[in-house]
């Protein structure tokens, strides 16, 4: 009698998993705190409940995510807001379904003992950047309110080496900097920063991390199930952050049990969006024209086009 109620079991389990539906996940980077409703929703066995069964790659390349969701190569990848905003330019065929990260990341940041202590000493310096055109339109929004333009700073291209650029002394500052993680980095390496908060210095506010879908996907019920789990996720993060981080790093124990991640962790758990399919369309309305009147797009279409809740 034991060994049929063992084999009935092994079969109701192997059955559900027949039936669980798969999601192909494409991430803009290499996992990190960023990207723990996701984790946790993994590992605490979220998705499952959903019938889903969700794999998540990390980019070789981050730019193209989204650009292989477009072209229906994958069914679900995480970008940022303002990017969004570009490909929809660009008639690429994304629709937003959900948020992960519901404020900006993105900061502006200096040494904490460096000359500059507010954005009008950035006059005459040098600014790192690593990601033209819209990293060079924050900087000209941050500017004006203080009577500059980009003429009266250097903007210095340092890739990806943010941090250590401003801590060698090649730049005074560098735009593009996470507030979560830079800030955390220098602080380590006994370089302490500080930082302009991009929202607070004539930039909308905006989702930081969006989930997007190819268009043609728009009624497909996986991606209101998957976004559900997200939120139980983040309900379980914020209830129990300690025994959420056990359950982040038990997916890499190698990797994201580091002290970096630690710290980023806790700057990060005011950040993620509690109710992660929420749409506020007057928000997007306005980032868009803020791209428009930056000339990063030509156009600021209505919300429905590219977002809804699914």
């Amino acid at each position: 009698m034991k060994r049929l109620t063992t084999l009935i079991a092994a079969s109701l389990l192997s059955a559900q998993a027949m039936a669980a539906d798969k999601v192909e996940l494409l991430l803009d980077w290499f996992i990190n705190p960023d990207h723990a409703p996701l984790i946790v929703a993994q590992q605490q066995g979220y998705f499952a409940e959903q019938e889903l069964e969700v794999s998540m790659v990390e980019p070789a390349d981050p730019s193209m995510p989204p650009k292989l969701v477009a072209a229906g190569k994958a069914d679900l990848a995480l970008t940022y807001q303002p990017q969004l905003h570009v490909m929809v330019d660009e008639e690429l065929p994304l629709t937003r379904i959900g948020t992960l990260i519901a404020t900006p990341l993105n900061s502006l940041v200096v040494l904490e003992d460096g000359p500059v202590k507010s954005i009008a000493d950035l006059k005459g310096r040098k600014v790192g950047y690593s990601v033209g055109g819209y990293e060079e339109a924050l900087m000209r929004a941050m500017l004006a309110p203080h009577d500059l333009s980009l003429d009266d700073i250097e903007m210095i291209n340092v890739n990806w080496s943010l941090s250590p650029s401003l801590i060698a002394g090649k730049v005074d500052a560098v735009i593009g900097a996470y507030r979560n993680f830079e800030l955390n980095q220098m602080d380590l390496e006994g370089h302490p920063g500080r930082a302009f908060y991009i929202e607070e210095e004539g930039v909308p506010a905006y989702d930081e991390l969006v989930l997007v879908i190819n268009n043609k996907d728009r009624g497909d019920d996986r991606f209101a199930r998957f976004v559900a789990a997200l939120e139980k996720a983040t309900q379980y993060i914020v209830n129990h952050p300690d025994a959420a981080w056990k359950s982040f790093v038990s997916y890499k124990p190698d990797e994201l049990d580091t002290e970096l991640n630690r710290r980023a962790w806790a700057d990060t758990l005011s950040r993620f969006a509690l109710r992660p399919a929420a749409l506020d369309e007057a928000r997007y309305q306005r980032v868009g024209a803020f791209m428009q009147e930056q000339g990063l797009t030509d156009s600021n279409p209505p919300v429905a086009d590219y977002a809804i809740v699914p």
